[in-house]
């Protein structure tokens, strides 16, 4: 029980001072009934992140109405309280809620460095038209990238200006990101061992659980994503990426060019997993054109080159991979940080 109090501790202290969930979670931690109610989930389910949003479930569904009123007050004090309430009244379903769900965290727009990738696998293959597959997709947030609009910070933009989501990114060194359109989307495929349907209320609401519930912006994004995502829902792949993939590029119409995503996807994979990901890749090309586009961490995108950075230097590479017959060629054209909030071009 000590280690799992020092957890709740740590995840308060980390986070910026004042939050609910900083006072939350270090009441949690100092709560031997609270403490024990969460040891009835698995020891690997017991993650601060997990249990406060399953808690935030709860509240958001309306059975945890006073952790609901502290939350919408912002009250510190009886958010604490309550959630401890919660805990030791309802512990099978904060449990049963953090057996089936993970944390997620969809609304981060990496659209911003999705959009130039997909344009420019597009160019390459001399596509008019492209069917998108998104591995680990989540919600599927990835696949509405032709429909959101995004601003460089140097007068570029690209997509669509009118769109709900209007997605950042700062530009460094002096390259600028091109500005080609992306072609039509005829496909939206996405794989995922959990997918999350935005058209399920019980998925959307799980979404909205794992933001903490004083970030009025953080939750305005969502809701925006969501409604975006949910005007063309993707077709959702249950089960392993490296297995369905050869199912996910059937899915696309023989005269588009299926594109590959993978954004910090990779590197949740087994060394072996993710290369035989790549040799999939490559099978696939052997029968049509594919492309893929890829934001990993240094080395976790085999055949992926790295400009000689270290895995451990804290940036994403950015690379763009186009068959040409059946060899799969990548080419690493960028570095990115924050997920995708800076960018520098360097195709």
């Amino acid at each position: 029980m000590a280690t799992l109090a020092q957890a709740f501790r740590r995840f308060g202290e980390a986070g910026p001072a004042g939050t609910l969930y900083e006072r939350v979670a270090l009441a949690l931690s100092e709560s031997t009934d609270a403490l024990n109610a969460i040891e009835k989930a698995p020891a690997r389910k017991r993650r601060p992140e997990l249990i406060l949003a399953a808690l935030h479930d709860l509240a958001l569904a309306g059975h945890a109405p006073a952790l609901a009123a502290a939350y919408a007050a912002r009250d510190g004090d009886a958010a604490a309280a309550a959630a401890i309430d919660t805990l030791l009244r309802k512990p099978d379903a904060v449990s049963d809620l953090v057996v089936r769900r993970r944390p997620r965290a969809d609304e981060t727009g990496r659209g911003a460095v999705l959009y130039p990738l997909v344009a420019e696998a597009a160019h390459r293959a001399g596509a008019t038209a492209v069917g998108l597959i998104d591995v680990e997709c989540g919600a599927g947030f990835n696949l509405t990238v032709d429909r959101v609009g995004i601003s460089y910070g140097t007068g570029r933009w690209l997509g669509d200006p009118s769109s709900p989501v209007q997605l950042t990114c700062s530009i460094v060194g002096n390259r600028p990101v091109p500005v080609r359109a992306l072609p039509e989307v005829v496909a939206r495929v996405g794989v995922d061992r959990e997918p999350l349907d935005v058209t399920d209320p019980d998925d959307a609401r799980w979404l909205r659980a794992c933001l903490p519930p004083d970030r009025p912006e953080r939750a305005a994004r969502l809701e925006a994503e969501l409604a975006l995502a949910a005007k063309t829902p993707p077709l959702l792949l249950r089960g392993d990426a490296v297995e369905l993939l050869p199912e996910a590029l059937a899915r696309v119409p023989a005269d588009a060019l299926p594109v590959v995503t993978t954004t910090w996807a990779l590197s949740r994979f087994p060394a072996q997993r993710r290369v035989l990901f790549v040799q999939r890749l490559q099978e696939a090309s052997a029968a049509r054109t594919v492309a893929w586009v890829s934001a990993e961490g240094v080395g976790a995108a085999p055949t992926v080159p790295t400009y000689g950075d270290r895995p451990a230097s804290g940036h994403s590479i950015l690379a763009v991979a186009a068959s040409e017959g059946p060899v799969l060629q990548a080419e690493a054209v960028g570095r990115c940080w924050s997920r995708g909030r800076l960018l520098a071009w360097l195709g």
